[in-house]
């Protein structure tokens, strides 16, 4: 009898090891490990700024949706802008760069021109011509023809042109200077004067 209430014993010692062994599988099957990657993204900076002065110093914000002035083009010879005759051609360059904290470069496009008060509008037709940075804006300046209007009221196509970041960071980007040239028509009226405001865009570009 003692033998057999012994393998009872050791089958249940037996039977117990087999469940214990199996409990041990289960949890070495429910071990897990986890990676984790994070990313911080920062927005870079756009600015445009131009300059009636020179390719060099000068640079203002004209921005009139954002409460700056727009830029006083000071017109040249050969005639005097403010004494016009018909025929006459005057001239007045405009330096645009993107600023030193700008991190992309970008393509200037002509967004449009408002002709204000003053009754020679229809009289005045001109072209704004992209030109070399260190070029004379005047008679014979060659370029890229970005806008013209046969009024100060009209502009007739227009073509974009590209602007460089600066190069390395942390400098103004290289400058494209616009010609403008305004020419009195045959039915300019005597007296009478004309104003008008150019908007151009600067959309920055991937990378």
């Amino acid at each position: 009898m003692a033998d057999k209430d012994t393998q009872r014993k050791v089958l249940a010692v037996l039977a117990g090891g087999l469940v214990l062994g199996v409990g041990i599988g289960v949890t070495l099957a429910a071990w897990n490990d986890s990676e984790f990657a994070t990313g911080t993204f920062t927005a870079g900076s756009f600015n445009l700024e131009g300059s009636t002065t020179s390719a060099t110093t000068g640079y203002a914000d004209h921005n009139v949706d954002d409460g700056d002035t727009a830029a006083s083009l000071v017109f040249q010879l050969p005639a005097v802008a403010s004494s016009l005759s018909p025929g006459d051609v005057v001239y007045a360059p405009f330096w645009v760069r993107l600023d030193s904290t700008t991190t992309n470069s970008a393509t200037l496009l002509p967004t449009g021109i408002t002709a204000g008060s003053g009754g020679n509008e229809a009289n005045l037709a001109y072209t704004v011509t992209a030109i070399a940075a260190g070029a004379t804006c005047g008679v014979g300046a060659t370029g890229t023809v970005v806008a013209s209007g046969s009024t100060l009221s009209a502009q007739t196509g227009a073509t974009s042109v590209a602007l460089a970041e600066g190069t390395p960071a942390g400098t103004a980007g290289t400058p494209v200077q616009l010609c403008f040239a305004v020419t009195a028509g045959a039915g300019l009226t005597q007296g009478d004067a004309a104003t008008a405001t150019w908007e151009f865009t600067a959309t920055s570009t991937a990378g």
